[in-house]
């Protein structure tokens, strides 16, 4: 079988479509006498600083075309509904794989498609300018021209049935994994890392983005419960800082500080490198996510991998990646997350116990599990 791949995220590993388009197609091509030929099309010239070699990648079942092209909003269209189609069929490819939620609108041939999930349709605030909405028309008008979808959750496959003419038997559900680096194991380095931020171990860790789906305002209201409950609590807030305060991306440093919740209490760290992610969380004595929509959820999981367990909220595919291995409420219950993090920074043997069901829980989501279930939906695609 030859998998023809959009690479448009390859050179963006810093991005969860980024990372899942790296893993599925170095994992498809180690799957043994049963590995696809997978030719990854990517965009040349649009590596970050840092980023890993295409080379790196390359074996004898994985190939990857570098295309010249002009970074644009306009370039990107051009690249996923002509060139990508177009290079399949000079590929002789038996099958098309868009990784991310952008089907060609013209139909090439057996077509699978990865949606993440619907946050433009679904959220208001993520609508975007008319050409953003133009381009979301585009792509879900597309949609129902694919052979197959998959997606990321069960949370996910019914939003996608529920606001896509999809019909059920053309969804299916393939869960994400992380990294190997995310693990119980401390590594050598982790206490020198944690220190250069300026931090030790026993905090509360969020690790994310800032824009308003993320909620941290309630987390930050139930901190300050935390915060009169326990003398010591100490909350690490990482990830790139919003560089305006607005309605989208309100400024959780405002928030504390309206809050207030003592200077002394707060570490932000801003913009963290992936390596020294593992050793955060490891410090950590709970990983708190309060989102109110995520399609599946790659923070929790880096945590919970770790073994640290999880408090936020139950809504959309959280359950689904936190099981229980976390403490989850209604992501408006500020009162309810104090609570779940006062237990766990108190009582050492439900916190114990909890990072136990972390790992296993963790256990469940692996890239070698989500690559074989790929190759099965290729082969479902290949016999619709």
């Amino acid at each position: 079988m030859r998998v023809v791949t959009n690479g448009w995220f390859w050179n963006r590993p810093d991005t969860g479509t980024g990372q899942y388009t790296r893993h599925i197609a170095r994992l498809l091509s180690t799957l043994g006498e049963q590995a696809p030929d997978v030719i990854v099309v990517v965009p040349a010239g649009q590596s970050p600083d840092g980023a890993p070699s295409h080379d790196d990648f390359t074996t004898d079942r994985l190939k990857l075309i570098r295309h010249p092209i002009r970074i644009t909003h306009l370039s990107k269209v051009w690249w996923e509904q002509f060139l990508i189609p177009r290079m399949a069929q000079q590929l002789k490819a038996d099958l098309l794989h868009i990784p991310y939620w952008a089907p060609p609108a013209r139909t090439w041939g057996p077509t699978v498609v990865t949606i993440h999930d619907l946050i433009p349709l679904i959220l208001p605030p993520y609508r975007g300018n008319p050409l953003a909405r133009l381009y979301t028309s585009l792509v879900a008008a597309s949609t129902p021209g694919a052979t197959l979808v998959i997606t990321d959750s069960e949370a996910s496959r019914h939003d996608i049935l529920n606001t896509l003419p999809v019909s059920p038997d053309r969804v299916q559900v393939i869960p994400l994994a992380v990294g190997d680096s995310f693990s119980p194991v401390a590594g050598e380095s982790d206490r020198s890392i944690r220190r250069d931020w300026g931090i030790s171990e026993g905090y509360l860790l969020y690790l994310g983005g800032f824009d308003i789906r993320k909620n941290l305002a309630s987390m930050l209201r139930a901190f300050t419960y935390v915060s009169r409950a326990v003398a010591d609590a100490q909350l690490v807030i990482a990830g790139r800082l919003p560089t305006r305060d607005s309605p989208f991306t309100p400024d959780p440093r405002r928030l504390a500080k309206e809050m207030g919740i003592p200077d002394c209490s707060l570490h932000f760290l801003g913009y963290v490198p992936e390596s020294h992610k593992p050793a955060l969380y490891r410090g950590a004595k709970a990983f708190l996510f309060p989102s109110r929509y995520e399609g599946f959820g790659y923070p929790p999981l880096e945590a919970l991998s770790c073994g640290v367990p999880v408090v936020g909220s139950n809504a959309a595919s959280l359950p689904e990646v936190v099981g229980p291995a976390g403490m989850l409420t209604d992501p408006d219950d500020a009162e309810g997350m104090a609570g779940a993090m006062i237990q766990l920074l108190i009582d050492e043997s439900f916190h114990s116990e909890l990072s136990r069901r972390a790992t296993e829980q963790a256990r469940r989501f692996t890239w070698a599990r989500t690559a074989r279930l790929t190759l099965k939906a290729y082969h479902t695609a290949l016999t619709v």
